[in-house]
């Protein structure tokens, strides 16, 4: 055949598996549930099942539980407004990932390692290079994605592109995990089910999405298993969105 191949070029986007623990009305902070130390120990084990070597989670679940602490206010509005940067990637051999999803670049890190993984920052090119150049100066590698807001899939192409990550596990709170999911970036949810009833008013869920006119999202139940502690984790696939149920 004659002329440019048409064929599209394969994507890099790694396969995306949210993966939560959550009462049985859906919440998901944890920490005064009444669950035995084995109870808790099946979230990590159930992770460690999917062999993946990178975890990613939104700003305000890094900022909660990992990073060292935030700029301040006057420090995030200085923005770049110049030319173009290129992304980061910090000289070693990096063998797992932390990956997380700041915008404005308002965490602050010590070092390019988090819990025993390299630091990696997913952030908008309005970013100033104030910023960028402390995070080479302590080795965190970093991802520009979007101007005004994270452009998802095109870091996605990027954190399988640059890191070579093939599996990637979603383990945010519920405000990036709804944009995964309004975006159509989940594969599957892995979620471990914990005999708990929570019911506290405004606590933070599995899916949170803020805009109005969201389509629910249909899931194909593919395993069920029943573990320690009366735990329950449940597998879904993910359908395209409007994929019709098969009676």
């Amino acid at each position: 055949m004659n002329g440019a191949s048409t064929m599209k070029p394969r994507s890099s986007r790694p396969r995306v598996i949210c993966h939560m623990m959550a009462s049985i009305d859906g919440r998901i902070v944890t920490g005064d549930w009444p669950l035995s130390s084995e109870g808790r120990r099946q979230y990590e084990q159930v992770h460690g099942t999917y062999e993946s070597n990178a975890w990613i989670c939104g700003r305000v679940t890094m900022e909660q539980h990992f990073a060292s602490g935030t700029r301040t206010d006057a420090e995030v509005a200085r923005e770049h407004d110049g030319a173009a940067r290129e992304d980061f990637v910090a000289p070693g051999e990096h063998r797992s990932f932390a990956i997380a999803l700041d915008p404005r670049g308002k965490l602050v890190w010590e070092s390019g390692e988090v819990a025993g993984d390299h630091m990696v920052v997913v952030l908008t090119d309005r970013v100033s290079e104030e910023y960028l150049a402390m995070l080479r100066a302590r080795g965190v590698s970093f991802l520009l994605a979007g101007r005004d807001e994270v452009d998802l899939p095109l870091a996605l192409e990027k954190i399988g592109a640059r890191l070579g990550i093939r599996t990637l596990m979603l383990e945010g709170g519920g405000g990036i995990n709804g944009s995964f999911l309004r975006a159509g970036l989940v594969d599957e949810v892995s979620l471990l089910v914990a005999p708990v009833v929570d019911g506290t008013v405004g606590r933070a869920s599995i899916f949170d999405v803020a805009e109005k006119g969201v389509t629910p999202q249909r899931l194909r139940l593919e395993e069920v298993e029943r573990r320690a502690d009366d735990m329950l984790w449940l597998r879904y696939r993910v359908e395209a969105v409007g994929a019709a149920r098969k009676e």
